[in-house]
């Protein structure tokens, strides 16, 4: 519980710092608004369905990644631009970083939702499953950027963060599938994981 307390601390303190004037507020709260949503949900549901300590810790590195975008957008994010002149990058990648996120987090919690409400028994559909969640979730978000590109007359750009790359969708994609597939990976060859993850969830509910 400690733990999960000072998760939270650490989320509305970044929070706060992202808010606090970014590149501009239209782009900032489509960045963060799935961050916000996604905590909102874990603690609304926190007493009801506990997940694993792991997929805590994940979120929230996947929301302060989201939250570092918003307030930089992912174009101008200063560690990337570094790295960017560093390794002489025609871009700033920090996007891949986000989107590597993207399939690593919500990885495991496809993974923890459809062992433990016992949707499918065996490891190896988990995996293939949750793998189809994560791509169908980013091939969403990308229609979802599309879209807004769309309603804004185009104006969206910073959102978008193609930054000139006319194969920029492919590869947002691409590093979701590294993602998810890592995070997959791990939980595959980890077969204590999810048995462990429902065991702690009984443990809390017979409380």
């Amino acid at each position: 519980m400690k733990t999960h307390i000072l998760q939270l601390i650490i989320f509305i303190i970044v929070l706060l710092w992202s808010a606090y004037r970014p590149h501009d507020y239209p782009t900032w709260c489509l960045e963060v608004f799935p961050a916000i949503m996604g905590v909102a949900i874990l603690t609304y549901t926190y007493t009801r369905f506990r997940f694993s300590n792991l997929l805590y810790w994940v979120v929230l590195i996947h929301a302060i990644v989201l939250l570092i975008g918003g307030h930089y957008t992912y174009a101008e994010e200063p560690v990337f631009n570094y790295l960017r002149s560093l390794f002489d990058w025609s871009r700033n990648n920090y996007d891949k970083l986000g989107h590597f996120f993207q399939g690593f987090s919500p990885a495991i919690i496809a993974s923890e939702l459809l062992w433990r409400l016992q949707i499918v028994r065996r490891r190896g559909w988990v995996v293939f499953l949750s793998g189809c969640i994560c791509m169908a979730i980013s091939a969403i978000y990308e229609l979802f950027e599309w879209l807004v590109a769309e309603i804004s007359n185009q104006q969206a750009l910073t959102f978008l963060g193609t930054q000139g790359d006319v194969w920029d969708t492919q590869q947002d994609m691409l590093w979701c599938l590294i993602g998810c597939s890592s995070m997959l990976a791990y939980l595959y060859r980890s077969k204590q994981h999810l048995q462990q993850a429902a065991t702690e969830n009984s443990a809390h509910q017979n409380k």
